[in-house]
């Protein structure tokens, strides 16, 4: 058996954990350290707060600094209204050298191209160590992934390089955009609209609060560099819900809007909510001349960092030097890379199938893409023996 007809094996088992951030990801947690820990592997679970979930890191080799660390996530987005032509939960192969379930692309295919190559990894005579790093609640935040990120940097063994398998088309990536976002909760006081100073208007307070945030979106692209690789070439900042209100003709007691910024890595997310704080003291400061009890409540729901392209990287030069590919590339989704590079570690993204599949109704992952990862992972334990 080859490893692509191992990694095709292993990824129908993946698939059918139904793994959707809403849900546990411990029954595939089970099944992934017992094959690991079979083989030899040295695993240790960090479980989620609540024990529902748990990241995974398994380590092949010797117990010494150095070697790579293969990260990828284990939940999926949801299929709830999706217009699936097969189960989303079972393995299908239509003949059209595609594979389709969700997470086929993004990312268990990775994962399963891991599993299918590591009896070489146990076998090998590394100089180096392979670290597994398997998180959960990616696609909600990358949640999971700083617990593990501390677990691994805290231990005794230091790794040097990370290779985030996020759907790359096994093209290298070296930068990407992040991920900030905010929720903001205005509470005032009711009155009728008519004697307008007797409340606070918690929507008519919210929209200077909205506008400062338009302003500063337009801040960020007149402040992106002429030479941007990326699409849009600079950090965005959107308003994507707003909520409140009772009536046209009442004083809305209460307001609620979320904003996301998808920062370039130039671009400074934690600034920009000092600044909105700021402005949100001077409106609640009016709010409350009518309304003492009126306040304004800013919190962070999601806060990724860009991953920013490394001068000469380690993580850079071994993906090059595995798949040839020497192109310039960087992306606009965001991955855990920014929060391992966070953490001092050199950091490429490559993997296996296109991010257009990601998240689709249908998603599949090209059966040549999981034959190039497992070539890739071939040759990385090659090098990792030399």
């Amino acid at each position: 058996m080859t490893h692509l007809d191992t990694a095709i094996d292993e990824l129908r088992e993946l698939v059918a954990f139904d793994t959707t951030s809403r849900n546990s990801n411990l029954a595939l947690i089970d099944h992934v350290e017992a094959k690991l820990t079979a083989l030899g592997a040295v695993c240790e679970r960090i479980p989620s707060d609540d024990g529902l979930k748990a990241n995974l890191h398994a380590r092949f080799g010797p117990a010494v600094d150095g070697g790579v660390i293969l990260s990828g996530h284990t939940d999926v987005v949801p299929v709830d209204g999706q217009p699936w032509t097969s189960d989303p939960w079972v393995l299908t192969d239509k003949g059209d050298g595609k594979l389709y379930a969700r997470g086929t692309c993004d990312m268990k295919g990775f994962s399963a191209c891991i599993l299918a190559l590591a009896p070489k990894m146990a076998a090998a005579d590394l100089q180096k160590p392979i670290h597994i790093a398997l998180s959960y609640d990616e696609e909600v935040g990358c949640l999971g992934a700083p617990a593990l990120i501390d677990r691994i940097m805290e231990g005794p063994i230091k790794p040097a390089m990370v290779v985030v398998g996020e759907p790359t088309d096994m093209k290298v990536v070296t930068a990407h955009k992040g991920l900030f976002s905010m929720v903001v909760k205005l509470r005032g006081r009711e009155a009728h609209s008519s004697l307008v100073k007797d409340g606070a208007c918690a929507v008519t307070h919210a929209v200077p609060l909205m506008n400062f945030l338009v302003e500063e979106a337009a801040k960020m692209e007149a402040a992106a560099p002429a030479d941007s690789l990326f699409s849009p070439p600079y950090g965005t900042l959107t308003i994507g819900e707003v909520k409140g209100g009772t009536a046209l003709n009442i004083l809305a007691l209460d307001c609620e809007f979320g904003t996301l910024m998808r920062p370039c890595p130039w671009d400074d997310p934690h600034g920009l909510a000092e600044r909105l704080r700021e402005k949100a003291a001077g409106i609640e400061a009016e709010m409350r001349k009518a309304a003492p009890e009126a306040k304004i409540e800013i919190s962070v729901r999601s806060d990724v960092p860009a991953f920013a392209p490394e001068e000469n990287g380690l993580a850079e030069r071994l993906a090059r030097q595995l798949t040839g590919d020497n192109s310039t590339r960087v992306v606009s989704y965001g991955t855990e890379a920014g929060q391992f590079q966070k953490a001092g570690l050199s950091v490429v993204v490559c993997g296996p199938g296109s991010i257009s599949q990601a998240h689709q109704p249908d998603e599949f992952v090209a059966i040549s893409q999981l034959q190039e990862c497992c070539g890739f992972l071939e040759n990385m334990v090659g090098v990792l023996e030399g």
